[in-house]
């Protein structure tokens, strides 16, 4: 689905991705992981089109999508979250919701909620739309609630919601669980899985809690200090020394070439 190619992303000093190479199989849910300072973040902001890259390509379905906006790559099928919600604070939810199907950016919030009448055959297909995707996510009880009041778990499944909205092929998931609590985290959980199995809907998520990690993904990708340190399943990561060095042993290690 997604392939990265000798990627190198600096901000102007050394690379805070250094060379690093990696696919993301079509119909999985993958992992990356690794200590802060790893590059995660920066790597799906690469992936996504918000950073320009010092070096390499990435490849959506085998063509280079390296050249295109953000939101020529969501039109093209690619979805991603935030680790901060990025709301519409005054837009209710189902308003979020529509926002996100009209564009993959929210260019034309004005249009898509105030000119309804001049959309009325889209508007209606895209508030059906919107109100099924309330449902999906259980969330009908603040379904007219203004964004910027919900809770911070509401805020993530309405930020999974409104990536769903544009219908993706992938979506790369930045922190999903951070900072909510258990009930809704497990929630998600069963949202992402029942994606995965009934719609084949891939996935990569950034997460920091391996016993969460191990029951979502199939194989986890590892990260350190900007390079790729080695992938496999959460078990054989977990027993490996160079992972136990990066995240608690302070120390080098010998990347994967």
């Amino acid at each position: 689905m997604i392939s990265v190619e000798h990627v190198k992303v600096s901000y102007g000093g050394p690379n805070v991705v250094d060379d690093v190479s990696f696919d993301i199989p079509s119909g999985r849910i993958t992992g990356l992981i690794g200590p802060n300072g790893a590059g995660k973040t920066t790597m799906f902001n690469a992936i996504a089109g918000h950073v320009g890259l010092a070096g390499g390509r990435i490849l959506l379905e085998g063509k280079d999508i390296t050249g295109l906006k953000p939101h020529q790559r969501a039109a093209r099928g690619l979805a991603r979250t935030f680790q901060i919600p990025h709301e519409f604070s005054q837009l209710t939810v189902i308003e979020n919701f529509m926002a996100a199907a009209a564009t993959p950016i929210g260019e034309n919030v004005f249009n898509v909620i105030f000119r309804r009448g001049r959309f009325a055959a889209e508007e209606e297909a895209t508030y059906r739309a919107a109100r099924d995707m309330v449902t999906f996510l259980e969330i009908d009880h603040v379904k007219d609630e203004k964004a910027g009041n919900l809770s911070g778990g509401q805020k993530k499944l309405l930020e999974l919601g409104r990536a769903l909205m544009r219908k993706p092929k992938i979506i790369l998931l930045d922190e999903i669980g951070a900072g909510i609590n258990r009930t809704l985290l497990a929630k998600i959980s069963d949202k992402i899985l029942l994606l995965n199995k009934e719609q084949g809907l891939t996935f990569c998520l950034i997460e920091h809690d391996l016993d969460y990690v191990s029951k979502l993904c199939d194989e986890v990708i590892v990260m350190a200090q900007g390079t790729l340190l080695t992938r496999g399943s959460v078990d054989d990561v977990r027993q490996d020394a160079r992972v136990i060095e990066a995240y608690f042993g302070g120390g080098k290690y010998e990347a994967q070439s």
